[in-house]
Formats: C-alpha cells, sequence, structure tokens
C-alpha cells in the first residue's frame, strides 16, 4: 500500500481560532485525506494525503482561506481599499449612515430608510450570511451562525437599524482581530525573512548567484561586507565581525576567523568572508528555529485546552439560555417582541469569540518575541510551565562557569621568567589545564624557549630540560616529593584549592621555583543572574555537578546558590532532580543539552545553553538558550510569568464583559448595539492585553 505524503502549506486569511478548528474538520471529511493539522499560530496546515491546493481552498471557502506553498515567500501586502472585506465594510457603513439619516428625516420603519438598512446588511454581512446558512443547514453552532440568528431575527421584528449596526459593528471586529492576528504572527515572518533567497558561490572559478535551495554542502560561499550568510558553514578565509542578533539574540557582533562556525541569516558587517557549506538549507538553525516555533505555536498549553473544552459546552449553553429569555416571560404575559429581541441579543453577547481566542493570541505573542531574544520556547505548555517553577538546578561546567581552564594566579620570585620556562614545557602537552598555561603566556606575550628531553609523566605532570636547568611541572604532592615547599606556600596552595582552584608546582634541578593555579571561571554573569532570578521569586538555586565538592561548594558559595550536590554521574543528576520535584513540585534544569540529557528531560523544563548549531541542544531541551547567555533566564522567566498573569486576565475579560452584559436582561436592558459591544469589547481587550507582551525585553 503507497504511503500517503505529507504537504505543508501557508494560509492567508486565517484570523479566528473557531474557523481554524472548523477548517481542519473540513479537510479531515475530503476523500483523499487521511489527517490534517491547522496550527492557527503560524497560519499554517498539515495535510497527510492527495488534497490539492484548490481542494484544500474549498474546504477553507466558508472565510475565503487562502492556500500558498510553504517555501513561497511572503507576497506583497494588499493596499487596504483593495482587500475585499474592506471595501464591502466601508461600502456597508456608507448605506448605514445615510439609512441613519434617512430614519431620523422620516422615521425608522420608511420604507427607504428599511430598503438603505437591507442593503448595509447585504452588503456587510453577505460572507457571514453565507458561512452562517451553511452551519446552520449541517446544525454547526459557531459564532457566525449565532451572528445570523440574530440579524435574521432583529429583521422579523423590524429592528433594521439595530440589524444593520450589528453587522457593521461585527465586521470592523473581525478586521481589528485579523490585524491583530498577523501582528502576533510576525515573528515568524520575520524570521523567514532572515535569510537570504539567494547567495553568491564559486563554482569551477567563477562567482555564481543561485538560489539558496540549490546551495550543496561543501559549496563555497562568498560573503562580501555589508551582506547576510545565506548558509550554516564554517569560515575557510577571512576575518569579519558578524551579527548574530537574529538567531542568538547577542547585542555585540561576534569576530569569526579560520575554522569558526557561521549561521545563516546572520549579518557579515565588516570584512569578505569565504564559508564552506556544512548544512543544506532546510536543516540550517534558522531553518530549525522556524520549525521549532511553528510546532510550538501549535502545541496547546493547559489554559488553551481548558478554553477549547469549555467553549465546546458554552455555545450550546448560549443557545438554549436565549431561548428560555425569548419564551419564558412571554408564557407568563410578558411582550413577546420584547423578550425575542433580548434573546436575539443573548446570542450575540454570547459570541464565543473573545474566548476562543483569549489564549493563543497571548501564547503565539510570548513564543515570537522568545524566539527574537534568542530564546526558543518549545510549545505553550513549557511557557506556563517556566511561570509557576519553584526551584532551578544548573549544571556547573560551561553552565554557571566558562567551560574552559583559565589561570588565576601566577606566584614566583621573577613571575614572567617562571612563566616562559614553564611555558615551554607545557607547550608539549595535551592536557587541558596545560594549554590554559600556554594560551596565559601567549597573551602575556611571552615567548617559549626550546627544550630537550621532553617527558609526560602519567598521573603527576611533565618535565624537560630547559636553558640547561631540569624543570618538572605537575601536582602538589608530585612536586613537593622531589622538592623543598614552603608550610607558607601549601598553606596559600591549599587556600586556592578550596576556592576551586587546580594548583601546578614547578622545580628546577630539585628546586622549588613557583606555582601556577587554574580554574573554570565564573560567568561575569552568573552571580547577577541568580541574583535576578532571586528577586523573580525562585527561592531554591541548586547546583548539580561531577566536580569535586570543596570545588563545587566554593563556587556556590561565590555564587549565593541555597544548594550543592557533587561528583554526580549523569544518572545521579536524574536522581536529583526527581528528589527536587518530589520537595519543590516544578523544577527546571538548565545544562549543555547533551552530557545532561537524562536530567533535561526529568526536569518539568529542560533549559539547554547554547542551543545555536548544537541539535543536541535543541532536540532535547523544552527549551534553548540560543546565544549561550544565562542572563535569558530572568528574561524568560519574567516573560512566562507575564503571559501567564495576561492569559488569566483575557479569560476573566472574555468571561466578565459577557456576564455584565448578560445580567442587563434582568432591567431588560440589553440591545443588539450593547451586545454587539461587549463581544467586540472583549475581543480587543483580550488582542490588545495579549499583544503588551511583545513589549517584554531582556
Amino acid at each position: 500500500m503507497e504511503k500517503a505524503v505529507k504537504q505543508e502549506y501557508r494560509l492567508e486569511n486565517l484570523s479566528c481560532a473557531s474557523c481554524a478548528m472548523k477548517f481542519e474538520n473540513n479537510i479531515k471529511n475530503l476523500p483523499q485525506v487521511e489527517d490534517a493539522t491547522v496550527n492557527f499560530g503560524a497560519s499554517k496546515v498539515s495535510v497527510i494525503g492527495k488534497a490539492t491546493v484548490e481542494d484544500i481552498e474549498k474546504a477553507g471557502a466558508f472565510d475565503g482561506i487562502k492556500v500558498t506553498t510553504v517555501k513561497q515567500r511572503q507576497q506583497e501586502t494588499v493596499p487596504f481599499f483593495k482587500r475585499k472585506e474592506n471595501v464591502l465594510t466601508v461600502t456597508s457603513f456608507v448605506f448605514l449612515v445615510i439609512g441613519i439619516i434617512a430614519s431620523f428625516t422620516y422615521e425608522e420603519s420608511h420604507p427607504l430608510a428599511v430598503a438603505l438598512f437591507i442593503i448595509s446588511i447585504a452588503v456587510g454581512g453577505f460572507d457571514l450570511f453565507r458561512a452562517g446558512f451553511v452551519n446552520l443547514s449541517r446544525f454547526s453552532f459557531d459564532m457566525k451562525t449565532l451572528m445570523t440568528i440574530a440579524i435574521i431575527g432583529a429583521a422579523i421584528i423590524g429592528e433594521w437599524r439595530e440589524g444593520a449596526v450589528v453587522v457593521f459593528l461585527f465586521a470592523i471586529s473581525e478586521a481589528l482581530e485579523a490585524f491583530s492576528m498577523n501582528k502576533a504572527r510576525q515573528s515568524i515572518s520575520q524570521l523567514m525573512d532572515i535569510a537570504p533567497p539567494t547567495a553568491t558561490i564559486r563554482k569551477n572559478g567563477k562567482l555564481v548567484e543561485v538560489d539558496t535551495d540549490f546551495i550543496q554542502i561543501n559549496d563555497v560561499l562568498i560573503v562580501k561586507p555589508g551582506q547576510k550568510i545565506a548558509m550554516d558553514g564554517v569560515v575557510l578565509k577571512g576575518i569579519s565581525a558578524v551579527n548574530q542578533a537574529p538567531i542568538t539574540g547577542e547585542s555585540v557582533p561576534v569576530m569569526k576567523s579560520i575554522d569558526d562556525e557561521v549561521f545563516a541569516g546572520t549579518l557579515n558587517e565588516e570584512g569578505s568572508l569565504e564559508v564552506k557549506v556544512t548544512k543544506r538549507v532546510e536543516d540550517t538553525t534558522i531553518a530549525k528555529i522556524i520549525h521549532l516555533v511553528e510546532e510550538a505555536q501549535a502545541e496547546k498549553a493547559p489554559s488553551q485546552k481548558f478554553v477549547d473544552k469549555f467553549a465546546k459546552y458554552y455555545t450550546p449553553a448560549i443557545i438554549i439560555i436565549a431561548i428560555l429569555v425569548a419564551i419564558l416571560p412571554p408564557l407568563f404575559g410578558a411582550d413577546w417582541q420584547t423578550w425575542i429581541y433580548q434573546g436575539l441579543a443573548v446570542l450575540v453577547v454570547g459570541c464565543p469569540c473573545a474566548l476562543v481566542v483569549s489564549t493563543p493570541v497571548a501564547i503565539v505573542t510570548a513564543i515570537g518575541n522568545a524566539a527574537k531574544q534568542g530564546v526558543l520556547i518549545k510549545g505553550g505548555l513549557h511557557l506556563e510551565e517556566i511561570g509557576r517553577l519553584q526551584a532551578i538546578a544548573f549544571d556547573k561546567t560551561g553552565t554557571l562557569t566558562k567551560g574552559y581552564p583559565e589561570v588565576t594566579d601566577v606566584d614566583a620570585i621573577t613571575p614572567n621568567e617562571f612563566l616562559q620556562k614553564v611555558m615551554s614545557i607545557e607547550t608539549y602537552s595535551q592536557h587541558p589545564l596545560a594549554q590554559a598555561i600556554v594560551k596565559y603566556g601567549a597573551k602575556e606575550h611571552i615567548q617559549r624557549e626550546e627544550i630537550e628531553q621532553f617527558q609526560s609523566v602519567t598521573g603527576k605532570g611533565a618535565e624537560g630540560v630547559v636553558d640547561g636547568a631540569k624543570w618538572a611541572v605537575g601536582s602538589v604532592s608530585w612536586i613537593s616529593s622531589i622538592s623543598t615547599v614552603s608550610l607558607e606556600v601549601l598553606t596559600k596552595i591549599e587556600q586556592l584549592q578550596t576556592e576551586g582552584n587546580t594548583v601546578m608546582l614547578a622545580s628546577a634541578d630539585g628546586v622549588y621555583q613557583g606555582y601556577i593555579a587554574v580554574a573554570d571561571p565564573i560567568r561575569p554573569t552568573s552571580k547577577n543572574v541568580l541574583e535576578k532570578l532571586r528577586k523573580a521569586g525562585i527561592q531554591h538555586t541548586v547546583m548539580l555537578t561531577g566536580d569535586d565538592k570543596r570545588t563545587a561548594s566554593a563556587i556556590a558559595e561565590k555564587l549565593g546558590m541555597t544548594d550543592v550536590e557533587a561528583g554526580l554521574m549523569p544518572e545521579q543528576k536524574l536522581s536529583a532532580i526527581k528528589i527536587l520535584k518530589e520537595k519543590y513540585g516544578t523544577v527546571a534544569m538548565v545544562g549543555d543539552g547533551v552530557n545532561d540529557s537524562p536530567a533535561l528531560a526529568a526536569a518539568t523544563v529542560g533549559i539547554a545553553m547554547g542551543g545555536a548549531g548544537t541539535d543536541a541542544a535543541l532536540e532535547t531541551a523544552d527549551v534553548a538558550l540560543m546565544g549561550d547567555d544565562l542572563e535569558k533566564l530572568p528574561y524568560t522567566i519574567r516573560l512566562s510569568r507575564k503571559a501567564l498573569h495576561i492569559i488569566k486576565e483575557n479569560i476573566m475579560f472574555a468571561l466578565g464583559l459577557k456576564i455584565i452584559a448578560l445580567l442587563l436582561i434582568i432591567p431588560g436592558w440589553l440591545t443588539l448595539w450593547i451586545a454587539i459591544f461587549a463581544d467586540m469589547g472583549a475581543t480587543l481587550l483580550v488582542v490588545l492585553n495579549s499583544l503588551r507582551l511583545i513589549k517584554i525585553n531582556k
């Protein structure tokens, strides 16, 4: 049996969350479609089956949904007055105004006024009625069905003016909702436009401009100053500052030279670069980010699942309430026309639009904003969980510290001469601590000397003849055994070790010469980040490390962490996370995404450092800090908590305004005008409130 093909398409005019659900069901009902998923946040649909673009557009014809291929770039924005729906709304408004003038000049029931109101209703509500009648024939009750029933009812009882006003206001509400959703989706469209569509490559000795889709791995890109880098790769030739802000959120350009990694969509600022392509266009870091952000927006957060479930029962309940309001009072002697009117107003005020859109707009805006700041949050679920965190566990190496050793202290009678001898020996050693000394010497502009009889002493250090003397460099125990080290020096060394340093001693012809202390330095930002987290309400910060207890405790004390667990293997980190979850409920693990994978997976939220270009980090973690920047963590927690707060506010606005409007039934004050303002007001409040998340930055 032939396997069904999965196809993805971008959508235009998808502005309504309930329309997205209906569109998805319509596609699923197509004959050759096995399954379909509409991603409302990303305005995209995935179809498994053989449906054509025409078939899919027919499924969305009820809302004028247009379909384009994923590869197609954004078309030019259609001017306001060339959009069909806007032209119809403006035309409807003109007839409404003339009709209102006529109704006050003569009377509301005058044939001229009624005719003008009918034209206004027909023009402005054409798409609304078309969808509403189709829904009525299928007993499908959504927002447009309720509006259609209400306007037909208003016409039957002679409320032509109010019916026309309701149609116009509904059209305005729809246009504003579409505008706001497009605003929220801009983060993805901006990401899509980051990488250039073409690039210059060297082929057969000539420079050729080609579409990025046709660039192969190992092709060589020529990137001039001021140009964007089109593909992920490594620098073959040239030195330049590259602005990586679109990928990592870093505000300062990064210097790139031979063998350094560069990313598609970053801007080459100064020199020319030749870059060897390492990934195809669909596998670049920016392509993965776009895909993951879109998937994140498709994943429903717990609050959205609750709203969807609530809305499923809410709409039928509103219809029942409207029928009861219209029928019960007249059965006890009240005026039929008055209460049928009140029932119609209940239908209008009860439209679930604001409620349905209350969560997705906030989620889309927050995740899109985070992506622009260099933080990849892989779903609404994780966005909400971050806001509820009680404790955060950190890996030490590469997370709280820089992840590589640096010289912190040199003690000798003539430091530069001493360093020259030690550096000369350590040049021939491959040990990371030896390389740290060589790097430090080069930074201090110290020239190494030639050595003879170099020998590595396993587990102890290295030795060799420099300038006629036999030098030995290595551990405290080894050098202490072959030379005399004073008690004062040993006390200093013990203090340095307590502070997390590894100390190497040196002797020449059996005489002690001095020591060099090396440590994995704390990131300059770590202390400030932990302070911000405490202010944000994270009461418990714990270090989980494989390093020894003494070093780990020294670093934890400097940073003001509440707890430290050292000497842990990966499986022990996993157990530690489980214990923290039992104690605090919601726990995040911050690590590098490779050796911390089990702990990242077990935590409520796994946060990976340095997601840019690191496949393991992007795949393993729930959140990736793309620029390897711990300072983005307090921002992420702040954004998440604000998003949670806004979602709760949205649900309160959506339900609160409707409840207030419904209470106006009791004194008989609810009108169609108030009803549509309550519905439109709730939708606008929800949308504008959600868009506040755009302003939150690092």
